[in-house]
């Protein structure tokens, strides 16, 4: 499958260290120079703003997806290819994933999470074959990863489904491993014995 389209989840707040709006604005290039369109929720403020204005700077396609109810406290940008309002967080969410042809975190909160995490559930449950990737800054996932890793050791996750998620700290490193990414089949459950 070629990527085509990425989807980036990241923060509404720029965060404390600003390597994470430095790295924001080097996805964003590097996407735009690879020719891949930016699909993100849409936002003018912290990360989502950053990553959005870095791609349309360098030429590229800037799709945003974002509610209604968050229209206003999110500051729909103005500037996109395109920004598309929608009815809430379902629907923004089932928008990115069918534009997408891959899924990016960069540092974000509860949502940043969220999202990757529903996007990863479907791709382990075989609802699509789409890499995903952690852009790893700064050492903001560590603690994430490790966590990852304690999941497989506990055997509530496959070590095929965790490694699904291909993690680097550089853009250009990140987009080349999801392209050379190949899905594996597993089925979800680690133990189905009874309780």
């Amino acid at each position: 499958m070629s990527l085509r389209s990425i989807c980036v989840f990241c923060g509404a707040s720029p965060g404390a260290n600003p390597l994470y709006r430095q790295a924001a604005d080097e996805l964003g290039q590097e996407l735009a120079r690879r020719g891949l369109r930016l699909i993100y929720g849409g936002g003018a403020v912290g990360l989502m703003g950053i990553v959005a204005d870095a791609a349309l700077r360098a030429g590229g396609e800037v799709i945003g997806i974002i509610p209604q109810s968050l229209e206003r406290a999110e500051i729909g940008h103005r500037g996109l290819t395109c920004l598309e309002v929608v009815d809430g967080m379902h629907a923004r969410k089932a928008r990115m994933a069918e534009l997408a042809d891959g899924f990016i975190a960069l540092p974000g909160g509860l949502g940043t999470l969220e999202e990757l995490f529903e996007v990863w559930t479907w791709g382990q449950l075989g609802y699509h074959a789409k890499p995903l990737g952690l852009l790893q800054v700064n050492g903001f996932f560590s603690k994430l990863e490790g966590f990852l890793d304690h999941l497989v050791a506990e055997r509530f996750v496959r070590p095929q489904h965790r490694d699904m998620l291909q993690i680097a700290s550089s853009p250009t490193d990140l987009l080349d491993a999801m392209a050379e990414w190949r899905p594996t089949t597993a089925p979800k459950w680690v133990d189905r014995s009874p309780s």
